[in-house]
Parts: C-alpha cells; sequence; structure tokens
C-alpha cells in the first residue's frame, strides 16, 4: 500500500431517476484505520419514489428536515480533500456527487478507485462482485443493507481485505495512473474485452450479466465509440454502464453499412436502452405539376398531401439538396423548381444554368423536355442501386442493393472477384427487410453524392 495515502469510503443512497442524494455515508480511512467519518440523511427536494423507500427505508417524511446538499456540501469537500475517492462501483456514486456539486458551480475532481473491479483483478472467479453476494463470499458483515453507512462501512472491510492481497500494490498503483481506464470502465466490464475491441467501423453490442444484449450501437472507430459511453455522466449512460458486463462487436468496413447493420439490430433485439422514435418522422416529397402556360414544375410538399410524389425525404434540408442539383444538372429554372419564390425571373445565387424559360427565352415544350429527363433520371436512380463501399478488410468490398426501389441488404465479396452482373452480387447478398428508416438513411447518402455518379457500379 502507498506510504501516507488517505482514502475515502463513500456511499449514496438516491432518489432513483433523477439521481438527487437522500443519504451519504463517508469513511475517512489511512489503511489501517477509521480517522473520519460523516454521514447524513439529505432533503432532495425532489419525491422519493414509493419503490426507492421499499429498497431503501428512506421516505419523504425522513428527509423533510434534513440538510440539502448545498448545506452540507463545506463538510464533504473537506473530508475528501486530498484523498482517494473509494466506492463499490465508483463511477456511479463518484458522478452523483460530482453532479450535486455543479448545481453549485463547484468543480468536484478526485481520483478513483472501485472495489468491484479491484475485487475482480485481486479476488478472480467470484460468481458475482455485488457487494451483498461479495460481502457473503468473503464473511462481512452488512448491517442496514442499501443504507449509506451500513454499505460504506462494509465497503471499508472489503477495502481493507484487499490492501492485504498479493499484488495490491502493483494493482492499486496501476489503476491510478492518469493513462489507466479501470476507474471509467463499467464495474462489471473486464478490461480485456475493451482493450480486444477493434479501432475499425462497425457495430457494438453491450450486454448483462445473463449475456441479453440491452444496447446497440454504431461506430466510426468501435473502441473509441465504446469508450465514449463510459466518460458520458447522463443517468441514462451511467444506468447502461453498471448492467454492461460484455461487449460483443461486428465489422462493416464502412460507417454506411454500420448504419444499416445498426437498425436490423435493433429491431431485432429491441434493446431497452435504445429509445425508438414513438413519432414517425415528417416526410417530405418532390412533385410535379403544370401551370396555365404548360410549363412543368418541380416543387416540394409535405409528403401527406402529395397522392404520387416522384421522390420522398426525411427532412428538408435533402429535399432542397437534391433539387438543387436535379435543377443545376439539367439546367431547369430556380423558379419553376420553387427555389425562389415570388420573381419575376430567376437569380439564384448558386444555380446559374437556367436557359431562360422565365424570360421567355425558350420555349415551352423545350424546357418541358428537360423536366421530362430530370424526372425519368430520378425515378430511375432511386429504383434500382448498387452502392459499394469499403470492404471489412484490405481484401474485400462491401455493397448495398436496392432493386425495385426497395432496400435488399449488403454483402460483401473479395477484390479479385469479377462480377459481370447486378444479379450475380446477390448471390453474396446478407439479406435485410426494408423499412421507413433504411430509406432515410440511404436517400441521405444519395442526397450528399452527385447524384448518385461516385458511388454506384455494376447497375
Amino acid at each position: 500500500m502507498p506510504e501516507n495515502q488517505i482514502y475515502t469510503i463513500i456511499d449514496v443512497e438516491t432518489t432513483g431517476r433523477s439521481n438527487k442524494i437522500t443519504e451519504i455515508s463517508i469513511f475517512k480511512f489511512d489503511g489501517d484505520t477509521i480517522v473520519d467519518e460523516f454521514t447524513s440523511l439529505v432533503n432532495p427536494n425532489a419525491l422519493i419514489p414509493t419503490h426507492i423507500t421499499a429498497l431503501t427505508g428512506i421516505d419523504n417524511a425522513m428527509v423533510a428536515n434534513a440538510p440539502t446538499f448545498a448545506e452540507i456540501a463545506a463538510d464533504v469537500l473537506s473530508i475528501t480533500k486530498d484523498s482517494i475517492f473509494v466506492a463499490h462501483n465508483v463511477n456511479f456514486d463518484y458522478n452523483v456527487i460530482r453532479n450535486e456539486f455543479k448545481a453549485l458551480d463547484v468543480d468536484f475532481r478526485r481520483k478513483k478507485l472501485c472495489t468491484v473491479r479491484l475485487s475482480r483483478a485481486l479476488i478472480p472467479g467470484l460468481r458475482s462482485y455485488s457487494l451483498g453476494k461479495l460481502c457473503k463470499s468473503l464473511s462481512i458483515h452488512i448491517s442496514d443493507r442499501h443504507r449509506a453507512r451500513g454499505d460504506a462501512a462494509a465497503t471499508v472491510v472489503l477495502f481493507q481485505l484487499l490492501l492485504t492481497k498479493e499484488d495490491a500494490e502493483a494493482t492499486f498503483k496501476q489503476f491510478l495512473k492518469k493513462e489507466s481506464k479501470e476507474a471509467t470502465l463499467p464495474p462489471h466490464l473486464p478490461s480485456k474485452i475493451f482493450d480486444d475491441l477493434p479501432t475499425q467501423p462497425g457495430i457494438y453490442y453491450f450486454k448483462n450479466k445473463k449475456g441479453k444484449i440491452i444496447y446497440v450501437g454504431k461506430a466510426k472507430n468501435i473502441q473509441k465509440r465504446v469508450l465514449s459511453h463510459f466518460y458520458n455522466k447522463s443517468k441514462k449512460e451511467l444506468d447502461l454502464c453498471r448492467e454492461t458486463a460484455d461487449i460483443d462487436h461486428e465489422l462493416s468496413g464502412s460507417e454506411l453499412v454500420a448504419l444499416l447493420m445498426e437498425d436490423a439490430a435493433i429491431k431485432h433485439h429491441y434493446p431497452r436502452y435504445n429509445v425508438a422514435s414513438k413519432r414517425a418522422p415528417k416526410r417530405f416529397a418532390i412533385f410535379e405539376y403544370a401551370d396555365r402556360r404548360g410549363v412543368r414544375h418541380l416543387a416540394i410538399n409535405d409528403a401527406k398531401v402529395i397522392q404520387n410524389p416522384l421522390l420522398v425525404f426525411y427532412n428538408i434540408r435533402d429535399c432542397r439538396t437534391y433539387l438543387e442539383r436535379l435543377c443545376m444538372q439539367f439546367e431547369l429554372c430556380p423558379k419553376y423548381c420553387h427555389l425562389q419564390e415570388n420573381v419575376q425571373e430567376c437569380s439564384h445565387f448558386m444555380i446559374q444554368s437556367c436557359l431562360g424559360i422565365c424570360k421567355n427565352e425558350e420555349t415551352v415544350e423545350t424546357y418541358n423536355e428537360r423536366v421530362q429527363q430530370a424526372i425519368d433520371h430520378s425515378k430511375k436512380s432511386s429504383q434500382n442501386i448498387v452502392i459499394k463501399q469499403k470492404g471489412r478488410n484490405v481484401h474485400e468490398e462491401a455493397f448495398i442493393i436496392v432493386k425495385n426501389g426497395l432496400y435488399l441488404g449488403y454483402g460483401f465479396i473479395d477484390n479479385d472477384l469479377q462480377i459481370s452482373h447486378t444479379d450475380e452480387l446477390e448471390h453474396h447478398l446478407i439479406k435485410q427487410k426494408d423499412n421507413m428508416d433504411v430509406q432515410r438513411i440511404l436517400r441521405k447518402v444519395l442526397v450528399n453524392t452527385k447524384l448518385q455518379s461516385s458511388v454506384v457500379f455494376g447497375v
């Protein structure tokens, strides 16, 4: 054990969802003896849910006359000063306290040690490392379970035991290094699992102790993205990390394929921490009509009021961007594409390709022919598309197929495989279900290219 090192071993009880403190207990420990203690009920200025009261025994009446956290903040700062913050699942207690200080405009920072992760390292092979089961395995008595003082006192005994273990000094030093992630990783996640995560694009699965998938995410760099969850201090992320005991992954080769894989995995597993939108996103349609002169217009409107849209988008910016590019490629008039309203003649700041229909410098028939070309191009390019992407390694390529307007799925082929027709790709296809979310993903990608010119192959 490092000489002259002081630890503050801490436990808090909270209101649950809002994570406001209802009780706090801090033991100041020098490695041999408890040298100071601070324990107090705390008025959270919020209602305590009945299920929390059932667990802790702390109800609203008990905390009604207790001090608020603001009133005990100086005591917490004083007793933890120049000490290492120790807790069972340290990130939870540390972040709850830090958020309380943040509300007071105080930046609370301490070095951290987690007795869950220390126990995993120094007492390997146990079935469970929850405080109750760990203490039962080690014959450590807990009085007043799920009360701050009882749990903190048991953690002191556990911590003292850990200090006596073989390799304790080296383990403690390793955990306290600035570059160490031991105080950041979820308490039940072995560090080797995180270290083995790739730095390539793909999707990842957070799993609980029972192996159930509780969250699915996608990333350009899987390891980096996973780590960002552990630094996030939101209630949802803290709860997710507390439950995470394993992380699995699948490589995708590209962010686009990862997006499609993520959507399919979420819809298949329905993980509890993936919050799906309960309201369908608003859709925007490009449609055509002819005015009294017979000039054919292209315009944008709410897809709900358009019977036969040419194309449908899921945000107005993508819709307008596509129409602008169509206008430029086929030399259409910004006025008659409704990119400029209430003007006699077009004078768009970006689109200068109009051949003069708005100035009567070309015939309606000639202009309408180009409108038809634009419509035909849009219909064709949105119906049958093969999108080329990077493979999972240097020896392969990935592809995505849209046929007759429907998303069929994605696949991977070796670089040296000769493909002469799109149909041959379907032998390598990982079939997927089409849905509105997939269409939105693909539409956004296609809009952000030059009208499909740089992403399609073999069509």
